[in-house]
């Protein structure tokens, strides 16, 4: 098909600096004209060879999503690339993206997702770029792409009849072959080299009965078909498996504030042995056993523990890594494993050189999100995945496994408080305080504990030598208890000030009590050191997970 090919004159925003991922904004802002072009034709232009380049493409549904991919589609066209692969309606979860770039050796690919945030008209959008390895960007890409949108002066983009993105198939437009496939098949096909699927489908057959939250977000088509199709649990196991443009009016966040009703259900007298929920782009995981609530630290340092029970990991890990604020629970599973462990900045880019260079195997953040080495992303419903199979082995409920996984080594009792939209001069002037008075800390006594280290988190990259700075503030204490703060960089609107708790015990009678209960003390200790309420005016976090 010929096509019309237009260069078309346009000013920088001066606001398109991509955050740890990507850039995102409130839908609004992405609908003004040449918003999207302008970011778009930037992360064009950082290919290394833009002409006969071959991308993945797709989202998680949102509104504005499959506008935006149409205009991604023409401006492809306009500037010489080869292919695009795309999910079917537009739907591609952000690991099924990761493994496509991979498996199809494209170079790179734009998901469209704000991630956990809301969506809808007057929610939020985003985009970002993953390279060839599948993962997203580094800083010295998008600091790169960034630097291009405040100078770029035109945008090329091609007129053409739009894309059938709901029909499986492939469309030439000038030297651009767009080809739309089945978004699950490659995915579903890749977790079952990994897990026992057998061995999950037998024990879920017992009569034991589970949910899964996909929360009308990306993950609903992918769970049907695994856990209803292949695992063979009843219809109805999949909760809100529709994909809708505002996630059904709802926060496609999975945690204990979001999925309120998966929550309340579990927790029911006549709850289901397990529960689970993933978010907006089916990157992140909330894991529940029967009136229990399995932290995202806990839940890596669990699998880290068990990782020779899954088929693809049956030779052992090669070593772990964790964000600055997860808690140290797998720290010490690796320490008795006898393999690495690393602490990196928040965000999932820190974690690629590490899984490329072969030094660890499993990841995760704090955040609700995990993953291994079969992707570069984190994997919502991989984590699932591996606790189903992790349960169908060792037939144990997830409340006894973690238990046992305690007496073992230890609990890391843990938790996160959020103070969300805060005034950013506010949050900005709290870091900046408590940053000046750090150094003085060291030694000295807070809260009836002595602090060991008072600093602001730096990371150098053990393969390439890259230096990342001001990850975050820490305050340390002689006991193993921390606590840090950081402001997020995936919000939309005012700052989100993130407070990380955590206490270490090996005491057996702390293991039966409730976590936040336990952290009172050095919550208490969190908002008077960082002078929490005088900042931001509030008294009370807005989330606590």
């Amino acid at each position: 098909m010929d096509i019309e090919i237009s260069t078309v004159a346009t000013t920088p925003f001066d606001d398109q600096r991509p955050g740890t991922s990507g850039l995102r904004k409130a839908t609004k802002v992405f609908q003004q004209p040449h918003y999207l072009e302008n970011f778009v034709q930037c992360i064009l232009d950082s290919l290394p060879q833009k002409a006969g380049a071959r991308l993945v493409l797709g989202g998680d549904g949102r509104f504005h999503n499959r506008e935006a991919i149409q205009t991604i589609i023409r401006m492809a066209a306009a500037n010489g690339l080869a292919e695009l692969i795309i999910g079917q309606g537009g739907i591609l979860s952000t690991p099924a993206a990761s493994h496509l770039i991979r498996k199809n050796a494209t170079d790179g690919g734009i998901i469209l997702s704000a991630s956990h945030n809301p969506g809808g008209p007057d929610g939020d959008f985003g985009i970002k770029f993953n390279t060839p390895n599948g993962g997203p960007a580094p800083e010295k890409i998008t600091e790169a792409i960034y630097a291009a949108t405040k100078t770029l002066s035109a945008y090329r983009i091609a007129a053409t009849d739009p894309i059938d993105l709901d029909r499986i198939g492939e469309t030439t437009l000038g030297g651009l072959t767009v080809r739309v496939i089945d978004a699950v098949d490659d995915y579903a096909e890749l977790m079952q080299t990994l897990f026992d699927f057998d061995l999950i489908r037998d024990y879920l057959g017992d009569g034991r009965r589970m949910v899964f939250d996909a929360m009308h977000a990306v993950t609903g088509p992918y769970a049907r078909r695994i856990f209803e199709g292949l695992l063979g649990c009843p219809e109805g196991t999949v909760w809100n498996g529709e994909p809708l443009p505002d996630f059904g009016g709802g926060h496609p966040d999975p945690n204990l504030a979001h999925a309120k009703k998966l929550v309340e259900t579990m927790y029911a007298e006549d709850g289901p042995f397990f529960g689970a929920a993933s978010d907006g782009d089916g990157d992140r995981n909330m894991i529940l056993g029967h009136r229990f609530f399995v932290t995202p630290s806990d839940s890596l340092a669990v699998l880290a523990a068990n990782a020779t029970i899954a088929p693809g990991y049956r030779d052992g890990i090669a070593g772990v890594a964790r964000s600055m604020p997860t808690s140290a629970a797998a720290d010490r599973v690796a320490e008795k494993l006898g393999v690495d462990c690393y602490e990196t900045p928040t965000g999932w880019k820190f974690f690629g050189n590490l899984l490329d260079a072969g030094r660890i195997t499993l990841c995760g953040e704090e955040s609700f999100g995990t993953g291994s080495d079969h992707v570069r992303e984190k994997d919502g419903l991989w984590a699932v995945l591996f606790w189903l199979n992790l349960l169908a082995a060792k037939r144990k409920p997830v409340a006894e496994i973690l238990r046992e996984h305690w007496q073992t080594y230890g609990r890391n009792v843990y938790a996160r408080h959020d103070y969300e939209e805060v005034d950013s001069d506010g949050a900005r002037a709290l870091m900046d305080d408590l940053g000046a008075r750090l150094p003085a800390m060291a030694g000295t006594r807070l809260g009836g504990r002595t602090v060991a280290y008072a600093d602001d988190f730096a990371y150098t990259d053990p393969v390439d030598g890259s230096v990342s700075e001001h990850q975050g503030l820490r305050i340390g204490f002689e006991d193993g208890s921390r606590i840090v703060f950081r402001l997020s960089g995936t919000g939309t609107s005012g700052a989100t000030l993130r407070v990380y708790l955590e206490q270490f015990t090996d005491d057996p009678a702390d293991y039966e009590r409730d976590a936040h209960a336990l952290l009172e003390p050095i919550a208490s200790l969190a908002a008077e050191v960082a002078k929490i309420e005088h900042y931001t005016g509030r008294d009370t976090p807005s989330v606590i997970t």
